[in-house]
């Protein structure tokens, strides 16, 4: 698997172990993240049967989990600049299993809230940390990458869920379900223990001489830490020691990337896919699949396909570009969203067809918006201004989660399936417009750069030229 991660990279570039057993074990972040979406979509059908739960109930049930991650990511802001990125991942990890053993422990659907919105602490906090964290310790060589393993992480994540809801529904133990969660949070806190923290974040707080320290740690030779040290330390001296908000009240580009950023997060969630993966039950329902044990099957060839596709994106990110694969992945998201809405409303080849298009639109998302945003995202915001440039897109993107999960069903009931998906199609033919004319390709520019080109004033298409 190494091998497959690595064959993009410029064969001068040659990466230290500890920069890819650190990014393994961030990327576990991706596996909490990714089982938490997958599990719900098992256990909802159950707890609807045992709470007796309308529509609304169960969009709050799953929408509670992306609320308590919008406010995780936003306190996250405040203990990521402050007490760093690897203590903001502890904290995520211990808030998880809390919150995992609650919801397996729960007798009323307010404590499973409760435990949901735990839950979302930490997912929140992690989502947010997480791709900062990558992105300050890997050469510019492999950033697009290390981030995309990230994505496909929360994949395998989504997959392992969709095979443990499957086992665990023979036994209808939705609590079983939850339960399995626990593991991989304690997994991730013992492996967080082991890995540096940020040189860059480091250097932000004036610890300047363990910056290079670590940084010696994460790097081949001596030239590229001391290229790396200078363009670091420039920044900082660039940014004259203004932070976050006040950077974003003072400084005109730094909104524009900050705004950016909460657009691409928006535009993540506007795809569709995350919906797809909390209803896909309700969804292959629609579709005429029968039973939920052959729905909850269903899932996990969308699973699959959702891991497969990913891979592409590690593979070709680095190679292709961000933007290339913006443009095909939207494309054929827009394509597979018109096929459900079309099959839905002519009821032609239903279920085969209707679970064709789902797994169309899926690698379109796993290929391209999934990983990419993310990696966009935690590439345009300036040094100073990174915690609060990707704590407002990541608040950004689940306050979107939040919206759509909490009120999909109700929507889907109103509209239909045909008018939804329609609509979904539509939305991801916007996208790619935006996609020409707004979005910078970053490929193979360093932070420092990108950084230097926003505050120059360059448009936000030509950042990274």
């Amino acid at each position: 698997m190494l091998k497959l991660f690595t064959q993009n990279i410029n064969v001068k570039t040659k990466i230290v172990p500890l920069v890819w057993i650190s990014c393994s074990i961030v990327a576990l972040v991706g596996i909490l993240f990714g089982m938490d979406i997958g599990v719900i979509s098992g256990v909802l059908p159950f707890i609807t049967k045992e709470f007796n739960l309308s529509n609304n109930m169960a969009g709050w049930i799953v929408g509670s989990m992306m609320g308590g991650a919008s406010i995780g990511a936003l306190a996250t802001c405040i203990i990521s600049q402050q007490l760093g990125r690897k203590k903001s991942l502890l904290l995520s990890s211990i808030l998880f299993c809390i919150g995992a053993v609650i919801a397996v422990f729960s007798k009323s659907t307010i404590i499973l809230i409760i435990a949901r919105i735990i839950i979302g602490l930490s997912v929140g906090s992690a989502s947010f940390t997480a791709p900062l964290y990558l992105a300050e310790i890997t050469p510019k060589s492999i950033r697009g990458m290390t981030i995309s393993l990230y994505q496909f992480m929360v994949t395998i994540g989504i997959l392992l869920a969709f095979i443990s809801n499957l086992i665990f529904s023979y036994f209808q133990s939705w609590r079983s379900m939850f339960g399995i969660l626990i593991f991989p949070s304690i997994i991730l806190f013992f492996g967080i223990l082991i890995i540096p923290d940020s040189p860059r974040w480091l250097a932000s707080t004036n610890k300047k001489n363990e910056a290079i320290k670590i940084l010696k740690k994460l790097r081949y030779s001596n030239f590229e830490v001391n290229k790396e040290i200078k363009e670091i330390f420039n920044s900082i001296k660039y940014k004259n020691q203004i932070f976050g908000w006040n950077l974003f009240k003072q400084n005109i580009n730094f909104r524009r990337s900050v705004i950016l950023g909460i657009i691409l997060q928006i535009i993540q969630q506007f795809t569709g896919m995350n919906v797809m993966m909390y209803f896909s039950p309700k969804i292959f329902e629609i579709a005429g699949f029968i039973g939920t044990k052959n729905q909850l099957l269903s899932t996990l060839l969308v699973g699959l396909v959702n891991v497969l596709a990913t891979l592409i994106a590690i593979i070709s990110v680095d190679k292709l570009g961000r933007k290339p694969i913006l443009y095909i992945g939207f494309t054929i998201m827009a394509i597979g969203m018109s096929i459900l809405s079309l099959v839905l409303y002519g009821h032609i080849g239903h279920q085969y067809l209707s679970i064709i298009s789902l797994l169309i639109f899926v690698a379109g998302f796993a290929m391209s918006a999934g990983p990419i945003i993310w990696i966009i995202c935690a590439e345009i915001q300036p040094l100073y201004g990174r915690d609060f440039g990707i704590s407002c897109s990541t608040i950004a993107n689940w306050l979107a989660n939040m919206l759509l999960g909490t009120f999909f069903l109700t929507i889907l009931s109103k509209l239909g399936g045909p008018m939804t998906f329609i609509l979904l199609a539509l939305a991801n033919i916007s996208f790619i417009i935006f996609t020409i004319f707004v979005i910078p390709e970053t490929k193979g520019i360093s932070l420092e750069q990108i950084e230097k080109n926003l505050m120059n004033g360059k448009s936000l298409r030509n950042l990274g030229k």
